[in-house]
């Protein structure tokens, strides 16, 4: 699940949600916080169960534990659907109740019309580049490199690729090819940590990245690739095909475009317009 639609904010409050049985589900006690303000919402429920053997009882029936990301890892978390999550908003007094189902209900619904209407997604995806302070024409690429992605790792999956440590693994091939550093080496040059490496990718290691994605699933439909060392060929051969453009790049330009620079002090919409003020400059 894409991190960006896995965390929603409710008048400055973070809700945590995952994408489970064709909807959303979202942390209960993220919802105690936002209606309660209260600094132990996991004591505040089960204060609620104590007091309403009604509530306890339904409690069980509404609440699934599922994993979700926070600081700490992965961790299982007692989740409400939204139908749940009205269920437990009629149980706690606040004046926050009509305001918070109104948006509940809205962002609920939200990846149902993704599915839908696939163009809505990008459409929302774009809208948050754009208010974090990314560029049009960064926008662009990045979308479209997320399109090529899905298409590769669909690819993967088609094969039996069914684990994140597969697709890491098949992913730091053609990485490596590339950039000769695999992403996680990529997100220490560039100085990241949590933060995901191809936000923090100018456009030419975009398009680089795309390329070598791209021709890795071309690789692996010509070839009809099926057992993982095979994949791993593929991965690594498109990642070649993208490294030799690099390189070939950067004999051109006599210096390398591999960039350390991130967009943690500056975004990227601000640095691209610094860089063609230098332009004209020269």
């Amino acid at each position: 699940m894409d991190k960006e639609k896995a965390l929603v904010v409710f008048e400055g409050k973070n809700v945590r949600r995952t994408w489970f049985n064709d909807e959303w589900w979202f942390v209960a006690v993220d919802i105690v916080v936002v209606l309660t303000d209260s600094k132990d919402p996991s004591g505040y429920l089960k204060d609620m169960r104590r007091r309403d053997e009604g509530f306890a009882k339904g409690w069980r029936q509404i609440a699934t534990p599922l994993p979700i990301e926070t600081a700490g890892g992965v961790q299982h978390l007692n989740c409400v659907s939204t139908r749940g999550a009205f269920r437990l908003i009629q149980s706690i007094p606040s004046p926050k109740a009509e305001p918070f189902k109104q948006w509940l209900a809205q962002v609920g619904y939200e990846r149902v019309q993704e599915i839908q209407d696939p163009e809505l997604a990008q459409k929302r995806m774009k809208e948050i580049y754009r208010a974090k302070g990314y560029s049009d024409e960064w926008i662009e690429k990045r979308v479209r490199g997320i399109t090529i992605r899905d298409e590769l790792t669909d690819e993967w999956k088609k094969r039996d690729v069914k684990t994140e440590k597969g697709f890491a693994i098949l992913t730091a091939e053609i990485s490596k090819a590339t950039f000769d550093m695999t992403p996680s080496e990529y997100k220490t040059f560039k100085g990241l940590k949590k933060e995901n490496l191809r936000d923090h990718m100018d456009d030419i290691e975009l398009i680089l990245t795309m390329l070598g994605e791209v021709t890795t699933t071309r690789f692996t439909r010509e070839r009809d690739s099926k057992e993982f060392q095979k994949l791993k060929k593929d991965a690594k051969d498109g990642g070649d095909v993208a490294g030799s453009t690099r390189k070939d790049i950067e004999q051109k330009l006599g210096k390398s475009v591999i960039s350390s620079d991130n967009f943690l002090d500056k975004p990227e919409e601000e640095k691209r317009l610094e860089y063609k003020k230098k332009e004209k400059l020269l």
